[in-house]
């Protein structure tokens, strides 16, 4: 089998293809949008492998894979027109994978003390790193809701959900995992 190359130079003139074959230009909104999805997969990533030396971490590491796999999942998604993902049978974020994210969210959130003030993000690096995930996760969502209202398409399905859930998810883990290190928490103190 001969191996592809990595480099095909189709885009040495600052435009690329979406999934269709449509050529736009490398600044272009969605580009940029899933650009950052990417970033926060490779973010995600990072986490994992920090947290793998830890058996104790072996489920979450297990989801945060599944994690990896749902923002993929919506960067193609992003990576074609509306009008073609059906054609191309790309994968979409169902109800049912919310809920789960939720549940994820319930369970660790229930081995926390509630928060009686807000805190800095930070503690442990792996938490410090969850926290560049909460947001980078914001700032997807953010450019979600300007590509949805600059007269281009509907978003994928449970998209906008979903990211707003992953940020949560995120402050969430990171917090689990401070405490799970023995790592106190941070206390936003307001210097007036």
């Amino acid at each position: 089998m001969k191996k592809s190359k990595i480099y095909t130079r189709t885009g040495d003139k600052g435009e690329t293809a979406l999934v269709s074959g449509n050529r736009i230009p490398k600044s272009d909104l969605r580009i940029d949008l899933y650009g950052e999805l990417d970033e926060l997969n490779s973010r995600l990533g990072l986490c994992a492998s920090q947290l793998s030396s830890e058996l104790e971490f072996q489920q979450i590491i297990n989801f945060l894979h599944i994690l990896q796999s749902a923002i993929f999942d919506l960067g193609s998604n992003l990576a074609c027109e509306e009008e073609f993902r059906h054609k191309y049978k790309l994968p979409q974020l169902s109800d049912e994978f919310v809920i789960d994210l939720e549940q994820e969210i319930d369970r660790l959130d229930s081995e926390l003390q509630p928060l009686k003030n807000f805190i800095l993000p930070g503690g442990s690096v792996v938490s410090s790193n969850l926290h560049l995930c909460r947001t980078n996760a914001r700032k997807v969502e953010r450019k979600m809701v300007l590509f949805s209202t600059t007269d281009r398409e509907p978003l994928p399905a449970n998209s906008l959900i979903f990211i707003n859930r992953l940020s949560d998810y995120f402050f969430v883990l990171a917090r689990y995992v401070n405490k799970a290190k023995g790592v106190e928490e941070i206390p936003w103190r307001p210097r007036s």
